[in-house]
């Protein structure tokens, strides 16, 4: 039996409620899994922010959205006479002690790296996966779909030795790009030119490269960096009007002025 107050019981009153929306809810009763997904992923990364931020009450709210879709989803694979939310917990809780041996066995390993080039074998030898990337889903994001197949094929050996290696290859892109550019900026709203567009992506790639060997995760970095350069623009537009100016009216000399106040500021 779940206990009256844990998590066991709570999901089980959470999987009757999404049933019983899913009956009697307009709403609920159209949706399908592609129709969820997106809001799903959503979730996900309201999560993440919440856990970046540090905001603990934020992040135990957003948990239960998230948990609330995994039960929706579960609860579709139900109505279509598949293993629901119950099957889908038991076959984590199998493959978790699976590739964790050395906590449940007795393999021996002794660091994180060690720990995570096991885990990539043990689904290999176990799960009977086959090919480099093997089950790599294409609908990642891209910076993180880079990320994933760049370690996969590291799992080969098919990798720069170190991350001095992984940014000269980075200068080397971006010394390509450069030489593409053109004489004048291209008009706004057009296709790329298919060299550009090519050069730009082995750039972002290889800088992909270089944010994995320095174990910083290429998408919550750029997430990050695009909330420090918002807030940056957003000070620097207060510190214009402080002294009664439009900063959207100032020339680019004087915005750079406020936004270089700003990041002092910080």
């Amino acid at each position: 039996m779940p206990e009256a107050d844990g998590p066991g019981r709570a999901l089980d009153d959470l999987a009757a409620l999404a049933a019983h929306l899913r009956r009697e809810c307009p709403w609920d009763r159209e949706q399908t899994a592609k129709t969820i997904v997106p809001h799903t992923v959503e979730e996900a990364y309201e999560v993440a922010d919440a856990a970046l931020a540090g905001d603990d009450a934020k992040l135990v709210d957003e948990l239960g959205d998230l948990v609330f879709q995994a039960v929706f989803l579960a609860l579709l694979l139900e109505e279509r006479g598949e293993p629901g939310l119950a099957e889908s917990i038991r076959r984590v809780h199998e493959k978790l002690v699976r590739r964790h041996p050395h906590v449940f066995g007795e393999a021996a390993v002794g660091s994180a790296a060690g720990v995570k080039a096991r885990w990539e074998e043990l689904k290999v030898e176990q799960e009977e996966r086959t090919g480099i990337f093997h089950d790599v889903p294409a609908s990642l994001p891209a910076l993180l779909l880079a990320k994933k197949v760049q370690r996969r094929a590291a799992t080969v050996g098919f990798e720069y030795p170190d991350a001095a290696g992984a940014f000269g290859d980075l200068a080397d892109e971006v010394e390509e790009l450069r030489r593409e550019l053109p004489a004048e900026d291209p008009p706004g709203e057009r296709e790329p030119d298919p060299c550009h567009a090519g050069e730009v992506g082995d750039v972002l790639f290889a800088a992909v490269n270089v944010a994995r060997r320095l174990n910083v995760d290429p998408e919550l970095a750029l997430r990050a960096a695009t909330g420090r350069f918002r807030a940056r623009v957003e000070a620097a537009e207060r510190l214009a009007a402080a002294e009664g100016l439009e900063f959207a009216k100032l020339p680019l000399a004087e915005q750079d002025r406020f936004y270089d106040l700003a990041k002092e500021a910080e």
